[in-house]
């Protein structure tokens, strides 16, 4: 989005140090890479990197000025410049004046686990009525937000904002230039129990959703104890379960549900019962929007998953699911539970470490591993130091590795053409890379 410079200056509180030419609009951008020609770039500052360094870059590039928040500064060739105490801040309140502007219904999900699931499901309902902007993959953090928000469409009439957070006051801050009018909690679970030490603490981080929740708005919420306690909420609250009398579970397959909810049927060409927990709350907000049931439905039938969540694919003769964008102890207990009592036949299953968290990251791993342990013909491979913990605890077949290039080599080798294999692991270990191993092995 462009603005003139006044409504850049009255949005972020900044102070001219310089403008010889202020005719035209202009975006803000906070990257030399991708600037245009009369742009305003904004550095940003993180722990190892600081924008300021690239102001002349960007100069050259184009851009016709820059925010700065260093009083003592060389105006390089610049015609605009403009004084911030933060720039980060400055960013922020960018974004808030364009959300007012525009003035879309704001829909924020956040989450220990599958957050970014549940935001492509109430996207895909949404988009059935509504004009849609959403929180593009990796964009759940401030600088994230900003960018969706200043990218939003003139036209947009929802915008859906995955927020993402490893401590307290997070997602405070993004509720806070955000002002959402609806808010969703997935779900509480141990992710970046590291950083936050207690379920307790992680259940008040993911509640900062509702700090500037709309006072009419709502929230919807996964029905646990620790959500209960932790919600301050004084709008409308309504707490989600598969335990709840209005849904009832109809037909299921590793790749297909279909149940009730309200005594109307939903199809949702994806297994498990977590992703029924999800559309659940995408269901919820297109009632809440208004949306008819037959549309909501039309939409979530129309959901499919994205790359590297539960995404089935042919790879090198075995079928493979790559469910590896992510994973902590809960979204692993599901993503196993799903595979392991859904699919028929002997399976495998590729682990990999779960990060932060924390000092009882060992029994986390552990804990897994006795999971498995309920399920028979399988095997289990584990990738990673971490990981190594679920297989020994494990009584079936384990097989552990340091590396992905050695998982890879032995699954060519020693699995069966034809095996079901899961890949479950935190982003961090690139589980692709596998994946791409068995391929290349196979040609």
């Amino acid at each position: 989005m462009k603005f003139t410079l006044d409504e850049i200056i009255k949005a972020t509180d900044a102070t001219i140090i310089k403008c010889t030419n202020k005719s035209g609009c202009f975006a803000v951008s906070t990257d030399t890479r991708t600037i245009c020609i009369d742009d305003i770039y904004l550095p940003l500052k993180g722990e190892h990197f600081d924008g300021h360094n690239f102001v002349q870059q960007a100069i050259d590039n184009g851009a016709r000025g820059f925010f700065t928040s260093k009083k003592r500064i060389k105006y390089q060739d610049a015609k605009i410049v403009l004084y911030v105490k933060d720039t980060l801040i400055a960013y922020l309140k960018l974004a808030r004046y364009c959300r007012e502007k525009l003035n879309p219904i704001v829909v924020a999900v956040t989450g220990s686990s599958g957050k970014t699931t549940t935001k492509e499901m109430i996207a895909s309902v949404l988009e059935t009525s509504y004009k849609t902007h959403k929180s593009p993959l990796n964009h759940n953090n401030e600088i994230g937000m900003c960018q969706t928000i200043l990218s939003m469409p003139h036209e947009t009439e929802v915008l859906i904002l995955e927020m993402g957070m490893r401590g307290l006051k997070e997602i405070k801050l993004l509720s806070k230039y955000s002002l959402p009018d609806i808010a969703v909690i997935v779900n509480i679970g141990s992710a970046h129990i590291g950083r936050l030490k207690t379920v307790e603490n992680i259940a008040k981080a993911k509640c900062e959703i509702t700090t500037k929740l709309h006072p009419e708005g709502i929230l919807f919420a996964q029905d646990s104890v620790l959500l209960r306690n932790a919600n301050k909420y004084k709008g409308t609250t309504i707490y989600l379960s598969l335990k709840m009398p209005e849904f009832q579970m109809l037909k299921k397959t590793p790749e297909y549900s279909e149940f009730l909810f309200n005594q109307r049927k939903y199809i949702l060409n994806v297994g498990g019962e977590h992703n029924i927990q999800d559309a659940l709350y995408a269901i919820c907000v297109g009632l809440k929007m208004g949306i008819q049931p037959d549309k909501i439905a039309q939409g979530l039938s129309e959901y499919r998953p994205i790359e590297q969540r539960w995404e089935v694919r042919d790879v090198g003769g075995y079928k493979i699911i790559n469910d590896s964008y992510n994973a902590n102890p809960e979204s692993m207990k599901a993503a196993l539970n799903t595979f392991l009592e859904l699919y028929e036949g002997h399976k495998t299953v590729v682990l990999g470490d779960m990060g932060e968290l924390g000092d009882n990251a060992v029994k986390y791993h552990k804990n897994i591993g006795k999971l498995l342990n309920k399920f028979t013909d399988i095997t289990v491979l584990t990738v990673g130091q971490l990981a190594k913990n679920i297989a020994e605890v494990c009584e079936h077949n384990a097989v552990s590795f340091e590396d992905n290039k050695s998982a890879a080599k032995y699954i060519v080798e020693n699995i069966p053409a034809g095996t079901l294999i899961l890949f479950k692991a935190s982003r961090s270990m690139k589980f692709e890379e596998i994946i791409s191993e068995i391929e290349e092995l196979k040609k």
